[in-house]
């Protein structure tokens, strides 16, 4: 008897495992209750008491939010107002999704190496030779933006790219050597950019100095858009096309533009700001920027500039799709766009012991640690990002929960609305 009930203890052990590691494609689709999802529908109504108060409060003109546990759609409410006090916000509206593209373009990455393109560690230089014998930021003269460099101890890899390690820095919202180098070479941060090209800024990019030495420290920048332009080297499409034609298309993602057909112009919702005088978010100016470089509505114009790392627009919606396809191993609703292994390959820690505060980085997201989900309900192996206008998306796999908080608000001093929000997703769960 002890040796049967071993056996089925192992087999048990070994069922659980191979179900972790070969996840089950589901296809989303509503929840008959909160609760065939797991959910407590009393508990889930603290989400609309939140997201009504900041909306009362002036905090935000209004928020979607989508709550997905094993394909099951669980919350889907907007809540606020678009144009004006008299639009409400709808469900379906196109929102800049600005570093969410950060994760799309990742993807496209890693399907083009499981075709064989590259590997993951060799020099970005054999794809862009601009990037060839890279240099390293030594000394910098604020007044006049002049700077002296060292040679960088070894080239930039694809996987720096992927990881943030690279040493390559933002234009326009990195460091004030970043801003100022990059402002002089014309190298910018690719939105609202109009009919410049990808390829001529990735070239110019290429030439200008590193920040820190490559692989040595985590540093946000433009890593996604160079990854951008290798992919349209090597499949020789833009990214605009390969995008579309390889993930949008399959994946039923029909929402999601760097620049949106004028018919869907209307559905853009309206970008708000806080405005210090009267406490409460206003309708964003038309033209943004100190000087107003760019314009507020760049996804409702016919734009040249497919920014890898921040250019795409979306609905909520087409955006859950995406996830659920990367919870689901590589695929959604019979087409498979990556291997499992790929993707847990991009879902673990890439950085080893990089320091990015409690959590790490994978290739293309953030990933929760055991002292992430010490400080937060997300379980240990959660991946997750967001965008500068306020949108947030994380995936748990072993809650098998997608979950989304849309806003277009920038800047705004209410950014925990996104912790928040997690907070009240997972104090709902009823299992």
């Amino acid at each position: 008897m002890k040796k049967i009930a071993w056996l089925i203890a192992c087999c048990l052990v070994t069922g659980a495992a191979f179900s972790q590691s070969k996840p089950i494609p589901v296809v989303i689709t509503p929840a008959s209750t909160p609760a065939a999802a797991g959910f407590s529908a009393e508990r889930l109504q603290r989400i609309d008491r939140v997201l009504q108060e900041y909306v009362d409060k002036g905090r935000m003109n209004g928020a979607v939010a989508l709550i997905i546990r094993n394909g099951k759609i669980a919350y889907y409410k907007s809540v606020g107002y678009d144009k004006d006090v008299n639009t409400p916000l709808q469900k379906d509206g196109i929102f800049r999704i600005a570093s969410q593209t950060k994760a799309i373009t990742s993807v496209a990455v890693m399907m083009l190496y499981e075709e064989g393109k590259f590997m993951l560690d060799d020099p970005i230089s054999n794809y862009i030779p601009e990037f060839r014998k890279p240099t390293v930021l030594d000394k910098f003269n604020k007044a006049d933006s002049s700077y002296t460099t060292v040679p960088a101890k070894r080239e930039v890899t694809i996987r720096d790219l992927l990881t943030h390690t690279s040493g390559i820095g933002y234009a326009q919202i990195g460091t004030p050597e970043a801003n100022a180098i990059y402002a002089k070479a014309g190298v910018v941060g690719g939105i609202g950019v109009d009919k410049i090209v990808l390829a001529d800024k990735m070239k110019i990019l290429g030439r200008l100095p590193l920040f820190h030495q490559p692989g040595e420290r985590w540093t946000y920048g433009l890593n996604t858009d160079v990854l951008g332009y290798l992919v349209e080297v090597v499949s020789g499409m833009s990214l605009d096309a390969f995008l579309r034609k390889r993930i949008f298309e399959p994946l039923g993602m029909k929402d999601t533009y760097f620049y949106l057909p004028k018919d869907k112009y209307k559905r853009l919702v309206m970008l708000y700001t806080d405005d210090t005088a009267t406490q409460r978010v206003k309708a964003m100016p038309e033209r943004i920027g100190i000087n107003g470089e760019f314009s507020r509505d760049y996804p409702a114009t016919e734009g040249t500039y497919f920014s890898g790392g921040g250019g795409l627009s979306s609905t909520i919606y087409d955006y859950a799709l995406f996830l659920q396809m990367l919870l689901n191993g590589g695929e959604y609703n019979g087409k498979r766009l990556l291997s499992r292994n790929s993707v847990r390959m991009m879902t673990m820690n890439q950085i080893g012991d990089v320091s990015r505060g409690i959590n790490k980085f994978g290739l293309g997201f953030g990933i929760t640690t055991e002292k992430g989900s010490a400080a937060m309900p997300t379980q240990e192996g959660t991946f997750d990002w967001g965008g500068m206008f306020a949108t947030t998306y994380w995936v748990d796999p072993k809650e098998k929960l997608v979950g989304l908080l849309y806003r277009n608000v920038y800047p705004t001093k209410w950014g925990s609305l996104g912790n928040i929000y997690k907070v009240l997703v997972y104090q709902a769960i009823n299992d």
